[in-house]
């Protein structure tokens, strides 16, 4: 390695820690109090794998914008030709994303949104806790196209792993060399840290009003561009075919319309420098759900006289096109996968349908025999009224479907189910607990128009205990399944929100707001319909799905949770780019879904994790239906 202007270096913001002469151990920032290392990993930061027979050098300098840039030159110094394909060729860069407690990971820990989008890629850093500065990371030289992660896997869902940038494949001669070349800076936020990369002559920043849609909307993309490039060569194409696109100034912009379902691939070529961004067009929402299902309805119900599983709604697989049961708690017959049947309930609120209300009573009288105690009100985890996993978060999605049968069907009886289950909820220690979806505010009003006032009376009493208990912990977010993550902070601004809209008392909308700054963070906005407004994820693979691999999930379902939030806030203070975070994050997570009404419970997104290959949607439906019942409440 060769560092140039060492000295200046030395007196930049950057504080660096090298081991070997080679490697970056530490990148801190100088004035930063907590004194964050941005690069902590399990391996060092610049850490190279390539083919054998080519050698590397690598040149750091900081540059007159007080950036420090890193130069990897990869040299061919055999006799014969080297071809370097996809995922042969990486640069570790280990952002320092992993959970602790949240008191750490606010002041000391990043996520890292990437984008590899070949001549134009990057990487966002942004402090957990929300706190500049931050870490960005800008390629100015050469291609990347995916990346992998290697994770600790004794820390099972609380290590997201080292990143490796994959550099796209390439070819060398006998002495020919290739260079990877980027800059890491110093940002104040999303915001700037987007200002900063229009300063690049190389960044061609691509914005589409939804990246998913659905069929009938018109697909409307801005593309920016550096003003040096103005008067520069400029093709666009859509799947490798050229499209039409109007000029103005440094800005192209591309409509078009009455495009079929399926995926788009949009490519953008300036002078010289081409990246993409991807697209999705679904069928209308009414067609996803009604399909969708039909398909829980046909092939997710389980059939069988005498057995404890009669009615209930499990797992299929789409790969051997089976349905599965197994009492792992993750792919039983009860938790998550109530949202089956919460998406029939809201489907049926405004579309009838015989075989689908026939389906869904069975399933009703299962959850009776099986998962719910219509005395006491608790939950049970799986059939036989097991409770080996004595688990809260069932709670909160059995009481949401029986509000749902409610709103469809009229019967005071799930009503007082639903009242039953949140007083058992708060009896078990609910009020120290964050719950994903418990809509407050509806469920209590409900009650007070049906004059079931003690009932109202006493879960509103426990509520103001559960908003209480969040107020005294603020941002410092008890550990849950997972040490910190997105859907710990997303109830705790959720359930703030739903007390506000209870009392008017602004105290909660500004405690909640709070939350969502944190809440946001996790969400990056990278040009791709997998990955914009998506929430970071990184075990649900392992827990849900067939192939128990864990590794970034872009999209799973939950990250709609975020929307959600985004939702609830912005009918609060009708704050329009709310609702435009809100749609885009509830969108973002339906290419879970297919027309044909098969489902997959989570994406698997790096290109290999630990070694292993990723890509692919887990073949198996699971839970990922909360996912669609939120677009779909959102719109119907």
């Amino acid at each position: 390695m060769k560092i140039k202007n060492w000295d200046d270096i030395k007196e930049s913001s950057f504080a660096i820690e090298y081991k070997e002469d080679k490697y970056i151990s530490s990148i801190s920032h100088n004035d930063d109090p907590y004194k964050m290392n941005w690069v902590e990993g399990t391996q060092l930061w610049g850490t190279i794998k390539a083919p054998k027979g080519i050698d590397t050098t690598v040149i750091r300098s900081l540059t007159d914008h007080n950036t420090l840039k890193e130069v990897y030159k990869f040299t061919n110094n055999t006799e014969f030709d080297i071809f370097s394909k996809l995922g042969d060729t990486s640069i570790y860069t280990t952002f320092n994303d992993d959970y602790d407690s949240a008191d750490i990971c606010t002041v000391n820990k990043c996520h890292a949104h990437i984008w590899c989008g070949g001549e134009v890629s990057y990487v966002m850093g942004l402090r957990m806790g929300g706190e500049a500065p931050h870490l960005g990371l800008i390629l100015t030289k050469g291609s990347l196209n995916s990346y992998s992660v290697e994770r600790d896997l004794s820390l099972i869902s609380n290590d997201r792993g080292d990143f490796l940038l994959h550099v796209a494949p390439f070819q060398l001669a006998p002495g020919e060399s290739y260079i990877i070349e980027w800059e890491l800076f110093w940002h104040k936020g999303k915001k700037d840290f987007y200002n900063i990369l229009l300063t690049y002559p190389n960044y061609i920043h691509i914005q589409a009003e939804n990246y998913t849609l659905f069929e009938h909307e018109a697909i409307n993309i801005d593309i920016i561009f550096h003003k040096n490039l103005i008067n520069h060569e400029v093709y666009i194409s859509r799947d490798g075919k050229p499209i039409e696109f109007n000029k103005e100034k440094n800005m192209l912009k591309i409509r078009e319309e009455n495009l079929l379902p399926g995926e788009y691939c949009y490519s953008v070529r300036i002078s010289g420098v081409t990246t993409e961004a991807k697209i999705l067009v679904l069928p209308d929402i009414k067609k996803l759900t009604q399909s969708r299902s039909e398909f829980i309805v046909n092939k997710q119900q389980y059939h069988k006289i005498n057995s404890h599983l009669d009615g209930a709604y499990l797992i299929y697989d789409n790969e051997d096109h089976q349905i599965y049961y197994s009492h792992y708690h993750d792919h039983n017959g009860g938790r998550e996968r109530f949202g089956m049947g919460v998406l029939l309930a809201r489907f049926l609120r405004n579309n009838e349908n015989v075989q689908m209300e026939e389906s869904l009573k069975k399933y009703i009288n299962y959850i009776r025999r099986e998962l719910y105690d219509e005395e006491t009100g608790i939950v049970f985890n799986d059939i036989k009224r097991n409770n080996d996993i004595h688990r809260l978060y069932n709670y909160s999605w059995l009481a949401v479907l029986f509000k749902e049968l409610y709103l469809t069907w009229k019967s005071e009886e799930f009503l007082k189910d639903m009242s039953k289950v949140l007083l058992a909820y708060y009896k078990q220690g609910g009020a120290n607990f964050y719950p994903i979806e418990m809509p407050m505010f509806e469920m209590l009003n409900l009650l007070e128009e049906a004059k079931l006032n003690t009932e109202r009376y006493k879960i509103f009493s426990y509520f103001k205990e559960h908003v209480n208990t969040i107020n005294r912990y603020g941002i410092s977010y008890p550990k849950s399944e997972v040490n910190f993550e997105q859907i710990i902070v997303a109830p705790a601004a959720n359930l703030l929100l739903e007390m506000y809209k209870l009392t008017d008392d602004n105290k909660f909308l500004n405690e909640a707001k709070k939350h969502v700054e944190i809440l946001e963070l996790f969400n990056g906005l990278q040009p791709d319909y997998h990955l914009y407004e998506t929430a970071i994820r990184h075990w649900d693979g392992y827990w849900f799905g067939k192939n128990r691999l864990y590794g970034d999930t872009f999209p799973h379902y939950w990250s709609a949770y975020t929307g959600r939030v985004y939702q609830n806030l912005a009918e609060i203070t009708n704050d329009l780019e709310y609702y435009k975070k809100a749609e885009s994050s509830l969108r973002g997570v339906l290419n879970l879904f297919s027309s044909d009404g098969s489902a997959s419970c989570a994406k698997l997104t790096p290109y290999t994790v630990n070694g292993i290959k990723g890509g692919f949607y887990d073949p198996w439906s699971n839970d990922q239906d909360w996912g669609l019942y939120f677009m779909f409440d959102y719109i119907d």
